[in-house]
């Protein structure tokens, strides 16, 4: 992998990620932008205890776009966007219109490949394992940064999901604080711990699954997918690498190597989910790293979590009043049923 860092016409970050060591990138973006001007704002909730970003700075995003003006694809025949270059492999840029910013943390966008046609499960092996170094890379680096407190790398898929750009592409939260579900992670890890005289949490919960055998989708050598056994969403897999470890930069080669093969076999097999016809399945890819300097930290699981908002075909699982009002989800589809699915539509 190479990494070539440079600068957007306003002065954000943008880095290339290519797999030839000796691609080239020196083009210049030559844009008359003004500077980012962002107005986020981190707020606590004195009930919940939690954290609300405000940044009515982006109302004024981008939204729905034409294809032939989409911010994400190449600057080639007219079009100028975000990326200057004509082509180019994975590339990372900070958000123009960041969530979180300066002290408040920091956003970045991650264009998956430059064909806007193609989704993340259209991707070769060797594309998606760039992917992951380039969302390990991130991980690191934000890392070092003293406002960021937790990593997420994350993908929304599909217009219900409410993505506004087409183009595949994922984003990358740092967050200053703790996230409120990491912490509650954190502290049913911790009473696990307690009340177990040790045991690891993340891993009696893999260890379950793998022994019940009935909501498991596949299992490699060093990864296992499953459907949790208290799913919240209607089709919904957690993956874990079968070495605990607490964020991406701890994976080892053996994991990184097949990492891609099981990843695009679990997207393809979202997107058969509702059978052949139907439109392609909106979904939610998220890491669950730990965060850095916190007690707990050693206990954690890095984990991917996959999910969709579609119950069945045509119809959508929404967050009504117990979901949106008491965080109680009302799951529509046994797990069980879900994994068995999963399972029906396995590559051939």
């Amino acid at each position: 992998m190479k990494k070539t860092v440079t600068t957007l016409a306003d002065g954000r970050e943008l880095i290339y990620y290519d797999s030839a060591d000796d691609t080239v990138r020196d083009t210049v973006d030559h844009r008359p932008l003004d500077p980012v001007s962002t107005s986020s704002e981190i707020r606590r909730d004195p009930l919940l205890g939690d954290a609300v970003a405000i940044a009515s700075h982006r109302q004024a995003r981008t939204y729905h776009p034409p294809a032939d003006a989409c911010p994400l694809c190449p600057t080639r025949d007219g079009h100028v966007g975000e990326i200057p270059d004509g082509d180019y492999d994975v590339a990372v840029f900070e958000n123009r219109f960041p969530s979180l910013a300066g002290d408040s943390g920091r956003c970045e966008v991650v264009c998956f490949t430059s064909d806007h046609d193609a989704s993340f499960a259209d991707l070769t092996e060797e594309q998606a394992a760039l992917v992951l170094a380039a969302w390990t890379d991130r991980t690191a680096d934000l890392a070092a940064l003293d406002q960021v407190t937790q990593v997420f790398c994350f993908e929304n898929r599909g217009a219900e999901i409410g993505v506004t750009l087409g183009h595949p592409h994922g984003q990358i939260y740092g967050y200053p604080f703790v996230t409120p579900r990491t912490e509650l992670m954190l502290r049913s890890a911790a009473r696990h711990r307690e009340e177990t005289g040790g045991r690891n949490l993340f891993d009696d919960v893999v260890a379950r699954e793998e022994e019940d055998g009935s909501r498991v989708v596949l299992a490699t050598d060093h990864w296992t997918a499953f459907v949790p056994y208290a799913a919240h969403w209607p089709y919904e897999v957690h993956l874990y690498p079968r070495r605990r470890v607490p964020d991406l930069r701890e994976l080892d080669e053996e994991a990184r190597t097949e990492f891609p093969q099981v990843y695009l076999e679990l997207l393809r097999r979202f997107d058969r989910i509702f059978g052949p016809g139907e439109p392609p399945t909106p979904y939610i890819s998220a890491w669950h790293q730990a965060p850095f300097g916190v007690p707990g930290r050693e206990d954690f699981a890095l984990h991917l979590e996959l999910f969709t908002i579609r119950r069945t075909s045509g119809k959508l699982k929404f967050l009504a009043g117990s979901e949106s009002g008491m965080s109680v989800f009302i799951n529509d589809v046994p797990p069980e049923a879900a994994a068995q699915r999963l399972r029906e539509v396995a590559s051939k």
